[in-house]
């Protein structure tokens, strides 16, 4: 195993960015985990564990979830943690394609270049993993509208630089905070715990990236770039973050799917929870630039902020 004082050696004369990509892939080698032996994909689903915290669920403390019966409760943040799973995975391969296209035949010797890979591989696996998660929940492939699958087929093919890092800093920031919650929480499912404790692991690096990179791409940015960019990120967060539980998780729990859509768009509390687990990240977005009064319109109806 190589000591500290080499791999400290070994980042001499290195750049910010490229000692930071040396440090995430130093990470990436001692601390990463392999879905197929770590998960217990074995034991049958017990439908006495949640699959996500309650007080996430986008129904929790409103008077629909007061009336639901305890298995009710139970059933629907089973839908939701697997509708936010295969959102995850449609965002993940948004992730992998931006990526791909930003390290197109540059130099494969670069740290950076290397991470990058890293990144993706890691991508593959959560992918495959969520999957597996969600069928295990029994839950149906919960996909965006199709819109939202069109606009982000183009997101994918333009963003660039900032817009691409900034939008996947999103995405796994607001993942992120939830899944820490889930992770902890006994009453949530084995597997899904262990399934979000991997997935926290791994992306803390993964945000580490995007945040420097979002930085890098933006020295020496002038206002007009700045300002686009800015409303393309808030954009992007606001169609993710609204596609992250769909409309038909109510009906799948064996509830009535327009008083559930209903009351989910007026609960105050769930809005709450993404207003919190976005502080960090709008702070960033703001000593970045990034937080204009255009994109602050687009968080603030994603309740973001």
């Amino acid at each position: 195993m190589t000591s500290i004082s080499e791999r400290e050696a070994g980042t001499a004369g290195l750049s910010d960015r490229e000692t930071t990509a040396r440090r995430l892939l130093d990470s990436a080698e001692q601390l990463s985990y392999d879905p197929v032996k770590e998960v217990d994909w074995e034991t049958p689903l017990d439908t006495g564990f949640h699959g996500a915290s309650p007080e996430w669920s986008t129904l929790y403390g409103t008077s629909y979830w007061a009336e639901m019966t305890p298995e009710q409760q139970r059933e629907l943040t089973r839908q939701e943690a697997a509708s936010v799973a295969s959102t995850g995975i449609w965002f993940e391969m948004i992730l992998q394609q931006m990526i791909l296209r930003d390290f197109y035949a540059k130099d494969p010797t670069d740290p950076a270049f290397q991470w990058a890979l890293t990144e993706i591989a890691d991508e593959c696996r959560h992918s495959i993993m969520f999957a597996r998660g969600a069928a295990k929940l029994r839950a149906p492939a919960y996909r965006p509208r199709r819109f939202v699958v069109e606009a982000g087929r183009i997101f994918k093919a333009t963003a660039t630089g900032e817009a691409a890092y900034a939008a996947i800093l999103v995405a796994e920031e607001v993942l992120d905070v939830m899944q820490r919650d889930w992770m902890r929480d006994e009453r949530v499912v084995p597997f899904v715990r262990t399934i979000n404790n991997i997935h926290v692991v791994e992306e803390s690096r993964h945000m580490k990236f995007a945040r420097e990179e979002t930085r890098q791409r933006l020295e020496g940015a002038g206002w007009v770039r700045r300002q686009v960019n800015a409303l393309v990120v808030a954009i992007a967060s606001y169609v993710i973050v609204g596609s992250m539980v769909n409309g038909k998780v109510y009906e799948n729990a064996g509830l009535d799917g327009k008083r559930g859509r209903r009351e989910a768009k007026a609960n105050e509390h769930h809005k709450s929870m993404l207003r919190s687990s976005c502080s960090g990240l709008m702070e960033f977005l703001h000593s970045a630039g990034l937080l204009t009064k255009p994109a602050l319109w687009f968080y603030k109806r994603a309740n973001l902020i």
